[in-house]
C-alpha cells in the first residue's frame, strides 16, 4: 500500500495541491485523470519521491518495491535491452552481476564460495533463474523481436525504445507499479497486450493516461485531480464521468429546492415581520433561513475545445484512386503495390505497427513525397487538409500565433482569425505568444486551428491525439464524427478509432494492404484477420530460415 498523508506541495506561493489524503491498495488500479497542468505527473514524482513534499510525506508498506515509468529515452542507449529491463529489478540485477563477477575469477577463494552460496540462494529467492526468460517474454508481448534482446538500447527506434522502458518498469513483479502515460508511442497491438498484463496485474498500479478506452480497461478506481485536491471514486473513467456528472446534477437540484425554500421564507418574513401576532411565526423563520446553506459547486478546471470541421463545399461521389503505389524508405519496402478506392463517405483509419508506412502514405497521398511506383488521383471537388505527424518546420519561425493562422485563413480579418484561435483556448494575449515557443499540445490544437479555418472537405490526421489532454481528444473524436466529409487517420486511441472510423486498412509488415468496411472491433476481432498475420508470420519465419 502507498498512501498521501496531508500532503501539500507549493511552486513557489501557489499550491498544487493541499491536504491530500489519499491510499492506493493493493490487488487495485487506479487512474489519475485531471486536466492538462492539474499536476497528474507531480503528483506521480511525489509518491515516486523524486519530488519532496512542502507539508505532510508519503508512506509505504515496509518491504515493498516501487516501479516506475521512466521517461528519459536516452538514459539507457549503451546498455543491452535485456540488461536495462533486468535492472529495473535493480536488487535482483546487482546480485546476479556480483555472483557472475565471482565465477569469473581465476583465483576463486573459500570466502568467494561462501559468498556465491549466499547469492545463489538470494538469487533463487527472488526467482532469477527465470529472470532472462520473463524479461524477454515482456518484450515479446510489447512488440520487441527477440533478434534485439542483446542489442544497445541506442540502436532501437524511438517507439522500441519506450517499449523497452516499460518492459523495464513491468519487470520483476514490483509491489507498487507507477506508469505516466504507458500508451504514448505504443501500437494498438502492444496497448492491448498491456491492458490484459494490468488487468491480470495483482499488485498496486496507479496510472496517468490520456486513452479513454486504455482506461476503462484496465482501472478498478480513479482519482480525479481538480483544484488541488483528488477525489477518489471506485470505477473506471466513464463511471468517473457518470458519477461525478450525477454528483454535480443532484447539487443543483438540491440548491435548487433550498433557493425555493428561502424564498418562501423571505417572503413569509417580509410579509409579516411587522405584524403582532406573526412576530414569532417571523423570527421562527428567521432562523430558519440562518440555517439554510446552498452547496457550493466549483466549476471543473477542465476545459473543452470546440472543434467543428465546415467544409466549404460538399464533396463529389469521386474522392480519391490510388492505384499500385509503392514506395522504399532506406532501403526497407514499406508500401509495396497498394490501391484502393475512397468514397463519399468514408471515414478510414489506418492500422498496423509500421508507424513509417502510415506516414509514408499520407505524405505521398498529401503531395509531400514521390512514390517509387504507382500514382493516385484526388476528385476534382476536393480540397485537403493533412495534419503531420512531425510538425516542426511549420513552427519554425517567429510568427505570433495569430499572425501563423493569418497566414493560412481565407479571410484575412484578425477577428475572424482570433475566433478560431479562441475556440482552440487560445484567449487574450496567448494570441501574441511565439509559435516557437509553444507546447506540445498547443502546437497541436494551432494545426487543428488550420484544419478547421481551411475549410478542406477532406482530412488526413496522422496521429492527432499525441500530446493533447483528455478534454481535447474528446472534443477532436467528437469533431470527426460530426464532420460531414472524408477522413483518413492514424491514432493509438481505441476508443477514437473505433467512434470514428467505419472503414480500417491495415499495411502488413510486408507493405501491403488489408482494407475493410467494418468498425474497429469487428476487424480485431475477425478470424480472417488473425489467420492473414499468422499466415504472414510463419512465411517470414521461413524466409528467415
Amino acid at each position: 500500500m502507498i498512501s498521501a498523508n496531508n500532503v501539500t506541495y507549493r511552486v513557489g506561493k501557489k499550491a498544487l495541491f493541499e491536504d491530500v489524503n489519499i491510499k492506493f491498495t493493493e490487488g487495485n488500479c487506479y487512474g489519475l485523470i485531471g486536466a492538462n497542468g492539474a499536476g497528474k505527473s507531480t503528483f506521480l514524482k511525489i509518491l515516486s519521491g523524486v519530488l519532496e513534499t512542502t507539508n505532510g510525506d508519503i508512506s509505504i508498506t515496509p518491504g515493498q518495491r516501487m516501479s516506475v515509468l521512466e521517461q528519459d529515452h536516452f538514459k539507457y542507449d549503451d546498455c543491452v535491452v535485456l540488461d536495462t529491463v533486468i535492472a529495473g529489478n535493480q536488487h535482483l540485477y546487482d546480485v546476479m552481476k556480483e555472483k557472475d563477477a565471482i565465477y569469473a575469477k581465476e583465483d576463486f577463494s573459500d570466502e568467494d564460495g561462501i559468498r556465491a552460496s549466499e547469492l545463489e540462494a538470494e538469487f533463487a529467492e527472488m526467482d532469477g533463474w527465470e529472470a532472462e526468460s520473463n524479461a524477454a517474454s515482456l518484450l515479446n508481448g510489447l512488440g520487441i523481436d527477440t533478434s534485439l534482446h542483446y542489442s544497445l538500447v541506442g540502436d532501437l527506434d524511438g517507439n522500441q525504445k519506450v517499449k523497452v522502458l516499460l518492459a523495464r518498469a513491468l519487470f520483476g513483479n514490483p509491489d507498487i507499479l507507477l506508469l505516466d502515460e504507458p500508451t504514448n508511442h505504443l501500437d494498438l497491438d502492444a496497448i492491448a497486450w498491456l491492458e490484459e498484463f494490468l488487468i491480470n496485474f495483482e499488485n498496486t498500479v496507479i496510472v496517468v493516461s490520456h486513452d479513454r478506452y486504455f482506461l476503462n480497461k484496465v482501472c478498478t478506481h480513479t482519482a480525479d485531480i481538480d483544484y488541488g485536491k483528488i477525489q477518489l471514486y471506485a470505477g473506471n473513467y466513464d463511471f468517473w464521468y457518470e458519477s461525478s456528472q450525477l454528483l454535480i446534477k443532484q447539487m443543483k437540484e438540491a440548491n435548487k429546492k433550498k433557493e425555493e425554500k428561502i424564498k418562501e421564507l423571505q417572503e413569509f418574513i417580509s410579509r409579516f415581520s411587522a405584524n403582532a401576532s406573526k412576530s414569532k411565526q417571523a423570527t421562527s423563520r428567521k432562523r430558519a433561513l440562518e440555517k439554510i446553506e446552498l452547496d457550493e459547486i466549483k466549476p471543473s478546471s477542465r476545459k473543452y475545445p470546440y472543434i467543428d470541421f465546415r467544409p466549404d463545399r460538399e464533396i463529389g461521389n469521386e474522392v480519391l484512386t490510388v492505384e499500385g503505389l509503392t514506395k522504399t524508405v532506406n532501403g526497407e519496402k514499406v508500401l509495396d503495390n497498394i490501391s484502393f478506392i475512397l468514397n463519399k463517405n468514408d471515414k478510414v483509419a489506418l492500422v498496423g505497427g509500421n508507424e513509417l508506412a502510415k506516414t509514408t502514405l499520407f505524405k505521398i497521398l498529401a503531395g509531400e513525397l514521390e512514390p517509387d511506383a504507382g500514382n493516385y488521383k484526388w476528385g476534382v471537388t476536393t480540397s485537403l487538409a493533412y495534419f503531420p505527424k512531425d510538425s516542426t518546420d511549420e513552427f519554425n519561425n517567429d510568427y505570433t500565433i495569430t499572425d501563423w493562422l493569418m497566414g493560412y485563413s481565407p479571410v484575412k480579418d484578425i477577428t475572424y482569425v482570433r475566433g478560431f484561435l479562441g475556440r482552440m483556448l487560445f484567449a487574450g494575449e496567448d494570441g501574441v505568444k511565439k509559435v516557437k515557443v509553444l507546447s506540445g499540445g498547443e502546437k497541436v490544437r494551432c494545426l487543428l486551428s488550420k484544419m478547421m479555418i481551411s475549410g478542406a472537405n477532406c482530412l488526413i490526421l496522422d496521429e492527432p491525439t499525441n500530446h493533447l489532454d483528455m478534454e481535447a481528444i474528446t472534443s477532436l473524436n467528437n469533431g470527426l464524427i460530426k464532420f460531414p466529409g472524408v477522413e483518413m487517420f492514424s491514432c493509438h486511441d481505441h476508443q477514437f478509432v473505433e467512434t470514428t472510423a467505419n472503414r480500417i486498412m491495415e499495411i502488413l509488415p510486408n507493405g501491403t494492404l488489408v482494407d475493410k468496411i467494418t468498425t474497429y472491433d469487428e476487424y480485431l476481432a475477425s478470424d480472417e484477420m488473425a489467420r492473414k498475420r499468422t499466415i504472414f508470420t510463419a512465411n517470414r519465419e521461413d524466409d528467415e530460415e
